[in-house]
């Protein structure tokens, strides 16, 4: 997979605010991507020292680190930590500068984050840094230590059920199906968010197995409702990009958003840029 019309991979950074967003929203596409020859950088702008119920600190970010590389691992990508402490996320110079700077580093094509009407405030300034970068990453005076971007990238949102000010409209939807046993894993592999701090929240920490494989098939069921769910509402565009026979073969989906920041191109573009 080459980037448009230039001879090079299609270079993409996935930019979260915390270890596990960007696998968690986009990892069936960055399966894809890699697949296909891309090469996928998943970013997360937190250390995520702050994401558990009884452990925190500098062991806490050590551990979703080593969660985080063996996840990237399975899904054929690259991972980087921005090292920022989890719920502490603003929109500074310095954060604006370190995503500046992973930007650039990574060359990418297509950078893609949250957007900024989410409930978690990391996710909505992790949104807005990421905006706040998308004209600045080709200023040479801007951190001038990392060579600009000739080029500006194309900017998208991950899916997000939110709807003020305004609700989530895909632009490309991406059929993961094919890819969900690699994102399975992935979770799977994230052992200190999926198995220990995201039940207790959920108040379902007793109904976690102890055994590894009963674990990967509990999650499965725990997490397999909104994974699907993210379907409903995208046939139309599945439709579009994939043919009225094909909808009912899209058991998981992702669907992104163009950012009006950033290279704006076609939809047939864009769809010739993400994986199928």
């Amino acid at each position: 997979m080459t980037s448009g019309g230039k001879n090079k991979p299609l270079n993409v950074i996935i930019i979260g605010a915390h270890p596990d967003d960007g696998e968690y929203y986009s990892g069936g596409t960055a399966a894809l991507w890699a697949e296909a020859g891309a090469k996928v950088r998943i970013v997360a702008v937190t250390n995520g020292d702050a994401g558990h119920q009884s452990q925190g600190g500098g062991v806490l970010a050590r551990r979703r680190a080593a969660e985080s590389m063996r996840s990237a691992g399975i899904l054929g990508v690259s991972w980087q930590s921005l090292d920022i402490h989890d719920g502490e996320v603003l929109p500074s110079l310095k954060a604006r500068n370190a995503v500046i700077r992973a930007i650039r580093t990574w060359e990418a094509d297509i950078v893609i984050t949250h957007r900024t009407n989410d409930y978690h405030p990391d996710h909505r300034y992790t949104g807005q840094i990421v905006q706040d970068a998308a004209y600045l990453v080709m200023v040479p005076a801007i951190c001038p230590d990392t060579p600009r971007l000739e080029y500006n990238p194309v900017f998208m949102y991950l899916q997000d059920d939110f709807k003020k000010p305004e609700p989530f409209r895909a632009d490309v939807v991406v059929d993961v199906t094919p890819a969900m046993e690699k994102k399975w894993l992935s979770m799977d592999a994230m052992e200190s968010q999926m198995y220990e701090w995201i039940p207790w929240l959920e108040k379902k920490l007793e109904d976690v197995p102890s055994s590894p494989k009963e674990r990967l098939e509990w999650l499965k069921g725990f997490l397999g409702g909104e994974f699907r769910g993210w379907v409903k509402g995208l046939e139309e565009i599945i439709t579009e990009r994939y043919g009225a026979d094909y909808v009912s073969k899209v058991k998981f989906a992702e669907a992104f958003e163009l950012c009006e920041y950033g290279r704006q191109v076609s939809r047939g573009e864009l769809w010739e840029m993400f994986p199928r």
